[in-house]
Parts: C-alpha cells; structure tokens; sequence
C-alpha cells in the first residue's frame, strides 16, 4: 500500500527518521504538499538537526517542517489519528554553549504572522485543546505517567551541624522542642507563560506539542503546587487571562490568599505571590514598576512585588516578614538595566521592611534574576558590595561565555532623578542618614569633614545594600561539583532562579552575608533538591511529561528566629 515510502525514507535518511502505522495517517486540512517539502527542497524556515539515537515510543514530536509555532496553530490537525504508533520523529537536537543567547521573550504585534480570523483562531485553539485533553485523560485511564525524576529533601540537622537526606519532609511544628517555634516553607517557581511559550517555541523543539498546550500544562503545575504544599509561593510569568480564568480560584480553593502584579506596557504576563491564610495575614503589599517613562534607561516592562507578612502564631505581636518576588530582564547584554532594576526592588523592600528601630525585619527575596551563580550581579545579591568600575555591561550577569555588551557601566549606573542612591535606599532616606552621620562627624573632628565627603565622591562607583543575604542553594552538588539547575530548554540548562533570605546568626546554612542589621532573622531547616542538567534530559529536559515549566520549581522551609 505505501511501496514507495522505504526509498524515501533511505533519501532522508541522514536528516530525518519515519516511523509509520499503515493504518494511521497524519489527517490535514490541506494537502500535503503544501505542507512538506522532500529533500532538497526545504523551505528556508526548516531545521534538521542531525539524527541521534531516541526512543521512539516514548518521545515523538511534531516535526518542525511544519513551520514556525503560530502557522502550525492555524493548521486543523486531527489528533484522534495521531497517536504513539503513528509519527514523524525528528531527534532532539543537542544542547548549544551558554554562550548563545535565545531570543528574547517579546510578545509579537498582534496580526504579524497570523492570516485567520481571530474567531476562527479561538475555535481551533478550542478544538485542538479539547483533543488534546482527550488523549491526556485515555493515557491517565491505562496507567500512570512514565519518566518521573523524584527529588528528595534535604535537611540541616541541628545537632551536628550537617546536612542529611530525608525521603519525606517531616516538620511537625507541635514537635519541634520546648519552645513554640514558627516554621513555614515558600516556593519559587517561573511556571512559563503561554505566550512566552508561543512566541518562542524555538526553545521547545525537544518537546512533543501536546505537552505544549494549557490544558494540559496547567493541571501539573497545579498538582505540584498541591504536592508540594508550601506556605508561600512566589511565581513568575503569571499570564493574566490564565490567573483570572484558572490559577485564582484554583489557589484560592486551596487556602491560598493572592496578589499579582502584570507587567507594564503590552506584556500579558506577571509576578504572583500567594501564601496560605491559616499561616499568614497581610500587612501590606506593594507592587514595584521598573519601567519609567521619563528615564531613557528604564525603557523594560519588568516588575516586582513585595508583601509585608505577619505570622498568626508562635510570635510576637508586631512580628513580620518581608517576601519579594520579581523577574529582570533577560538580555544577557544589558547588565546596567538589571543591576538598575535591582537596586529598585531593594530599595522597596528596604522601604517595606524598615522597623522603628532603624533595623529589618526578616526578608526572603524569590525570582528569576536570569543571572548565574558567580556572577557580578549575584555577588552583589550575596555580598552587599559591588564595585562596577570597568565592568562591561555583558559580564553582569555571567549568561554568556564570550559577552557581547562590551560597552563600560557609566558611573553612576542610574541617573540621580531616580531617586535611589547607591547603597540601593531612596534618597530621601539616605539623605536623613548622612545629615545625621555628618552631625557627628561635625561634633567629633570639624577639620576631616571636607576629607569624607571627597573620599565618599571617588566611592561613587561603589554599591551597596544593608541586607545579609544568603541562598538557600549552593548550586553545586558537594560529592561531584557538577552544577544544579534550574531551567533547562533546548538552548541552555543553567541556574536562574533563587530563594535568598536574612539568615539568623545562628544559621549553620548560611553563608557570609553583609552587615548585620536585622531584628532576628531566619534559620533554613531545608530545601528540596535541585537537579543535574543529565538527571533533567533523562526524562527529555524541561516542559515534560510530569514537568510542565521549563524551570523547576524551588522550595525551602524556614523557622523565624526572633531577637
């Protein structure tokens, strides 16, 4: 019946593979002709990448001849006929070096590479959806998901001062000793917008299109957020229709009471954090915009959240705690953007968590800062000082191998309108602090108060935060120094996502921050285990099966030490 197809499969044979069920047929609207083209004929937007060896049961994919994401949306393909048995297999293409930079998550004007109506668009994005959903729910009937990767917790133990592995996480806060004590957990997770998705579905071509979809997307990271159970959960790419139609209600049903924050301009999607109303209640919240129309540099739609937290028991009446959350810009070359969307987030939080008695409450800062661990903007994070002279703005963020921002960071990065010094505080603040400073330095020696404020001038390119910082992850496993990870795609697996927190004094976890300035403070009991970029394409890297974000989720349990 299809005497001809094993001459053209032995043609294609070093660029694409055919696995065929006589009698289950690929069904699409218009012929096929019109859609592939046999070698030597691609269209200019085909990628073949070389052939390697795969399973070809457990990870088929739509082949990308089809074109680019949003012309293969508007194509009605009948996905009753297209099952595991039945299928074009183009092999996973290996990873690129970090060095290459994926293109950056920008939404596409409306109408650019869209010929259909958008009525027409929304009933096949309907019809495709509800078959996708059909096929999910007749696997799920005849078995559970293959490909699960488990990851253990891992716990400081108090006693000796070292790290144990726990297959379960047991925090029983009847339990913990002789004083009542307060121990909640928060998540971090960039759960990837749908659009972002779409509009960069070069990064996904290691998936299989199914996975792709909302609907099938949305009920995994539902049900880890439900596994996983954290007190506090920080989320990134929060696409705005999905959290009004879906994620809530759905964490509302939970427990969960939440707040957003949307991107600026045309963006559609946001920073979320929600935590369990059993645990917390809400002093105050405060949404932070890095955009700014009058400041040339500020031109991103970026943004950040900040929630002031009290907790319900176990503490003191006026205890609380600061949690941040944010998502900065990505372009690996514009580290002066980032380092200056960062001071504005601590400025907030210093803002936010400043007590009377001129010191902080505890402070836990969640997000994708799409930076490396190592890196300028990650010491800064860590060290409380970073000194920018002859920085050039690529290497900020350490994205890429060989940065190709060469240009120098200005001294100062950020203009003085902003309104933000450069120990990261607004200046009006900083202001009252130096008029006090000088008062005494005035009392103590009248004739050194030239000297200091030249010394202070050549300092200029000097920054600073007055908070001490460590975080929960050390970023490589200690047995092999091979790097954890955090997001892993079809261009890069790296470390972008982090949970820093105020560490107590006592906190054998913690790592040497800044000055300490903090009313207590917070002790890290555990986290939940990163992965290795091997462990990750073990089961076909990030979205997967089980996994549907292309980052993993972060979670960490604390326990409020206060002074």
């Amino acid at each position: 019946r299809h005497s001809m197809l094993p001459r053209h499969v032995q043609r294609l044979g070093r660029d694409w593979i055919t696995h065929w069920s006589g009698s289950q047929i690929l069904a699409l609207n218009s012929p096929v002709s019109s859609y592939m083209r046999w070698a030597g004929h691609y269209p200019p937007w085909a990628s073949f990448p070389l052939p390697i060896s795969a399973d070809f049961s457990a990870n088929w994919r739509f082949p990308p001849f089809f074109g680019p994401w949003r012309q293969f949306q508007n194509s009605n393909w009948h996905l009753d006929n297209y099952t595991q048995s039945c299928c074009f297999h183009l092999p996973n293409p290996s990873m690129k070096s970090e060095g290459e930079e994926p293109r950056t998550k920008k939404r596409k004007l409306s109408g650019q590479d869209d010929t259909s109506t958008p009525e027409q668009e929304t009933n096949l994005s309907n019809r495709r959806e509800v078959s996708c959903l059909s096929v999910v729910q007749n696997e799920e009937k005849h078995g559970s998901k293959k490909g699960t990767i488990k990851r253990h917790w891992e716990y400081f133990c108090q006693q000796s001062k070292t790290m144990k592995i726990a297959e379960n996480k047991g925090s029983d806060q009847s339990n913990t000793g002789i004083e009542a004590t307060f121990d909640f957990t928060v998540m971090s997770y960039n759960i990837l917008s749908q659009n972002l998705l779409e509009d960069n579905s070069h990064l996904y071509r290691h998936c299989r299109q199914r996975l792709l979809f909302w609907t099938y997307r949305f009920p995994n990271i539902l049900q880890e957020i439900k596994e996983l159970d954290a007190d506090v959960l920080c989320l990134q790419e929060v696409q705005e229709d999905h959290y009004r139609t879906d994620i809530k209600s759905s964490l509302e049903s939970l427990g969960y009471h939440c707040e957003y924050k949307m991107r600026t301009g045309r963006k559609p999607d946001g920073c979320a954090i929600c935590f369990k109303t059993s645990k917390f209640s809400l002093i105050s919240s405060t949404p932070v915009e890095f955009f700014r129309r009058d400041i040339p540099l500020l031109d991103r739609d970026n943004v950040g959240l900040v929630l002031l937290l009290r907790p319900r028991f176990h503490c003191k009446a006026n205890a609380a705690i600061c949690i941040a959350n944010t998502h900065l810009l990505y372009n690996p070359r514009r580290g002066d953007i980032k380092l200056t969307q960062l001071a504005m987030l601590l400025a907030e939080i210093a803002s936010v968590a400043s007590q009377k008695d001129g010191s902080f409450c505890p402070i836990i800062i969640c997000g994708d800062f799409n930076s490396v661990p190592g890196s300028p903007l990650y010491r800064f994070i860590k060290e409380g000082k970073l000194n920018y002279e002859g920085l050039a703005i690529g290497k900020v963020s350490g994205q890429e191998q060989f940065p190709r921002g060469q240009r120098i960071l200005s001294i100062p990065i950020w203009p003085k309108k902003l309104g933000i010094s450069q120990n990261c505080v607004y200046e009006i603040k900083q202001q009252q602090k130096e008029e006090n400073a000088e008062e005494k330095l005035e009392a103590e020696n009248p004739d050194n108060t030239q000297e200091i404020v030249i010394a202070s001038e050549k300092l200029s390119s000097k920054l600073r935060h007055h908070f001490k910082l460590s975080s929960v992850y050390s970023h490589y496993f200690p047995e092999t120094g091979i790097p954890e990870v955090t997001t892993c795609h079809s261009r890069s697996a790296v470390t972008v996502d982090y949970i820093f927190y105020s560490a107590a004094n006592d906190d054998t976890a913690a790592q040497p921050g800044a000055e300490d300035s903090f009313c207590g403070g917070l002790k890290l009991l555990g986290r939940l285990a990163l992965l290795t970029e091997k462990d990750l394409w073990t089961v076909n890297g990030l979205p997967n099966e089980n996994n549907s974000s292309d980052h993993l989720p972060l979670l960490a349990e604390f326990r409020l030490i206060e002074q």
